[in-house]
Order: structure tokens, then C-alpha cells, then sequence
């Protein structure tokens, strides 16, 4: 295959048409949640059982006259609700630049012509095409591909990346996960190769917008400190509203006036409210989650904070290691002896061991993505950039892709007096033994 792929002949869908097709179906979008205004905030904060005792309180302090009891009390009330306000804001401010920079550009054929556009703007039917690098917009049919590799872990949980194959023009779509499947998936990520694809599904109607779809249908439990302050509330609110009958009663029937025993009444069970719970509570959470975003660690929820404060082991597998998505050339093995590899440059690389770092820079991409090709392209640039084994000025002039038939990358490459054709392989020969340069 080619080093460039034959564009001119494939025309895709026209302004026009991709117009037309999202005025129908929509955007190439995910549903976001709707962004919460200051009143739900302030309602979802208030509807808790001791706020809304502590607001009761005040309310009743004001009606009596008591103005500084009933400032106090609801001065606690809107410290709470400012604090609460705060954080939820802040982390839908930074969700949303974070929603915002995930989502991919797409380089799209249209009306014969490469153009990059907003991933959203991706219509169904439309032709892209895929590179290094890239994070495939929508799901797509692969028609055409050399050495593509795709990360899917984001939908299966596998870490190792997948072959990619050509569309047999029968088999239909299929899950993630698998090698040589001609099919590719939104939000996964082209680590190796090339390809051209034809979109499938967008928006909602892809294998990541079902998984969306799913997570809309969990609904939110109370944690265990929610639960245990409303047994507390309803606990204290029995015992203070027995109290307050009790002592009214008894207030009216030795001193005969009603109204003072009312008051007494009502001064007894609000003295047993404990209205400093929810205070303590929510600064205690809110600093909670005020010091882990400093470890740039966002929280949604504030109740979060107790979940995570609760766990004592964190459990993760290969796929939720945190690494560089880097790789060291520490050694190399020539003709069975090793040469160790010296960034520092003290050591210099026996002209043994020039060869096979001349030839895995060949067969490796002009611009790499893959780790692996990076490195090689680092070191053998280090130590032979000025010898005769660099060349920058030859010209690719086809390229071989992985196949089943045979497990080798190769590239042909011409010479800058285009008198010699040099090729380098990478890879393995399936069961007979690995190539070599």
C-alpha cells in the first residue's frame, strides 16, 4: 500500500448532505447532564433533614422576636448553602472544560476534499480518516487501513492494543474487543497505522453513548453518615415534640396561661436540636473535598468525601495503573552479545549495533506515535545523527502492513538518487523465526 492513500477518488458526503443528515439526527454528542441552576442547589442542600430543622428553628426565633438567636441560626444555613454553592460550580466549570477539550476533531473526506472539522460536526455516512494519534469520532467501518492499531480499553479494559482489518463488505457490527475486526469505536484511540473509515453510528447510538445510556439509569443512594443523621434527626424530633406537649400541658395547667406554655414548649425541643450537626458536617466534607482537588482530584458530590475517607485498600487492575505511556531503550542484543544503551553519551554504540538501530528507524513511522517507535527514533538520532546511517532525505515509497499471513511490518524506501531501494522490517515471521535486518 501506498506510504499516502489514494484520497482523490473517494468524494464522502457533500456540505450539503452532512447538513441534512444532523438536522435529522443530531450532533455527534453525548447528552450532558443539565447544568444545575443556584436554586437546585440550594434546594438539594436544604431538603436535608437537619438544615431544614436549623431553618425551622431560625424562622420560629424570628417570629418571636429573638432577631440575633434567628440570625445566628440562619447565618448558618447560608454559610452552608455558599459553601456547598461553591464547590458544585467549580466542579461543573471544570467538567465542562474537561468534556469540552475530549472531544475529538475529526479529519473528514467532503465533497473530495480532507477538511478537519469539530468531532461533533461528524455526520453518519461520512468518510474519515484515521492516524496516529488520533481519537476516532464516531463508530465506523474500516475500508481501508495499513497497520492499524487501536487502544479500546476504554471499552473493554484491555490495555493492549488491537489489530485493525479491511471491511469484507459482509460482516456486520460487532462489540469491541478482538483482533482483526474491520470495525472501529467512538473515543478509542488510533495508536498505530492508518486507515479510512466510514461512519456508522453517532451521538447516543454508539458503543460509548450506551454505556452513557446506562450510567443515566443509576440512581444515587444515601451514604451511611446520611443515614445515620436521619435517624438522629427523627430520633430528637420525637423525643422534642413529646417534650413540647408535655411541657405545654403541664405549663398551662399549673400556671393557666396557654400561650406561655406554647413558648415554653417550643424553647424545650429547640434546645434539643442539635443544629451544629449539619454545620460541622458539611464544612468537614466541603474541606474534605477542597484538599483533594489540590491533588487536581475533582468532586462531584460532596458526600464522596465520607465514601472515600471510609476505604482503608483501594483496589485496581492492569488497566487502572497510571503510567507515561513511555518506554526506555535500555539494551540491545546483536548477534548474541548485549549492548547496553547510555543516554549520557559517555558511551558510545559499537558500529556492531548501528545496523539494527538504522533499520528499526526505517521500519518505524517518519512522525511516531507508538512508544516503542518514539524511542527507537530517539536513541538511534542520539547516537548516529551524524554518521551515514540517518536518512532523512529518503523517500517511502510503499509500505507492507501487518497481515495475518505475515506478522512483519515492511517499508520500502528510496534513495535520494533514487538508485537504490532499501527495505526494513520489523515484526515477526508467525511460527518460523523473528526477521531480521
Amino acid at each position: 500500500m501506498p506510504d499516502v492513500f489514494d484520497l482523490k477518488n473517494i468524494r464522502g458526503l457533500s456540505e450539503i448532505e452532512a447538513f441534512a443528515r444532523i438536522k435529522k439526527e443530531g450532533y455527534n454528542e453525548l447528552a450532558s447532564q443539565r447544568r444545575k441552576n443556584i436554586f437546585s442547589i440550594f434546594f438539594n442542600v436544604i431538603k436535608e433533614p437537619m438544615l431544614l430543622l436549623l431553618l425551622g428553628s431560625g424562622v420560629i426565633y424570628l417570629f418571636l422576636g429573638a432577631a440575633k438567636d434567628a440570625l445566628m441560626l440562619l447565618s448558618f444555613v447560608f454559610v452552608v448553602v455558599g459553601i456547598t454553592f461553591y464547590q458544585e460550580r467549580k466542579t461543573e466549570r471544570a467538567l465542562e472544560a474537561l468534556r469540552n477539550l475530549s472531544s475529538p476533531r475529526a479529519l473528514v473526506i467532503r465533497d473530495s476534499l480532507q477538511k478537519r472539522i469539530a468531532g461533533r460536526e461528524v455526520a453518519r455516512e461520512d468518510i474519515i480518516v484515521l492516524k496516529e494519534g488520533d481519537r476516532v469520532p464516531a463508530d465506523a467501518v474500516v475500508l481501508s487501513c495499513s497497520n492499524l492499531s487501536v487502544d479500546e480499553s476504554l471499552l473493554t479494559g484491555e490495555s493492549a492494543s488491537v489489530r485493525k482489518a479491511e471491511w469484507d463488505n459482509k460482516e456486520g457490527i460487532r462489540r469491541p474487543g478482538g483482533e482483526d475486526l474491520p470495525f472501529v469505536y467512538s473515543g478509542t484511540l488510533i495508536v498505530s497505522g492508518r486507515g479510512i473509515a466510514r461512519v456508522l453510528s453517532i451521538g447516543q447510538a454508539t458503543e460509548m453513548g450506551k454505556i452513557g445510556k446506562a450510567l443515566e439509569s443509576i440512581r444515587e443512594e444515601a451514604t451511611l453518615l446520611q443515614k445515620e443523621t436521619v435517624r438522629i434527626v427523627r430520633n430528637f424530633s420525637v423525643a422534642g415534640i413529646i417534650l413540647c406537649l408535655l411541657v405545654t400541658v403541664m405549663y398551662a395547667l399549673t400556671r393557666g396561661s396557654w400561650l406561655n406554655g406554647i413558648l415554653s414548649g417550643l424553647t424545650l425541643s429547640m434546645a434539643m436540636l442539635p443544629e451544629e450537626f449539619p454545620v460541622v458536617l458539611i464544612i468537614f466534607l466541603t474541606l474534605g473535598a477542597w484538599r483533594i482537588s489540590k491533588s487536581r482530584v475533582l468532586t462531584r458530590h460532596t458526600p464522596a468525601i465520607e465514601t472515600l475517607g471510609a476505604a482503608t485498600v483501594l483496589c485496581t487492575d492492569k488497566t487502572g495503573t497510571l503510567t507515561l505511556n513511555s518506554m526506555r531503550l535500555t539494551m540491545l542484543y546483536v548477534n548474541g552479545v548485549y549492548y547496553e544503551i547510555d543516554m549520557t553519551g559517555v558511551k558510545l554504540l559499537p558500529e556492531a549495533a548501528h545496523d539494527i538501530m538504522e533499520y528499526g528507524i526505517l521500519a518505524s513511522q517518519k512522525d511516531p506515535f507508538d512508544p516503542v517507535e518514539k524511542e527507537l527514533k530517539h536513541v538511534g538520532e542520539f547516537y548516529l545523527s551524524s554518521t551515514e546511517h540517518i536518512h532523512k532525505n529518503w523517500k517511502l515509497v510503499r509500505e507492507y502492513p501487518l497481515s495475518k499471513q505475515l506478522l512483519a511490518l515492511s517499508h520500502v524506501w528510496e534513495s535520494r538518487d533514487k538508485q537504490n531501494y532499501i527495505i526494513a522490517a520489523k515484526g515477526s515471521g508467525g511460527d518460523r523465526r523473528p526477521l531480521s535486518f
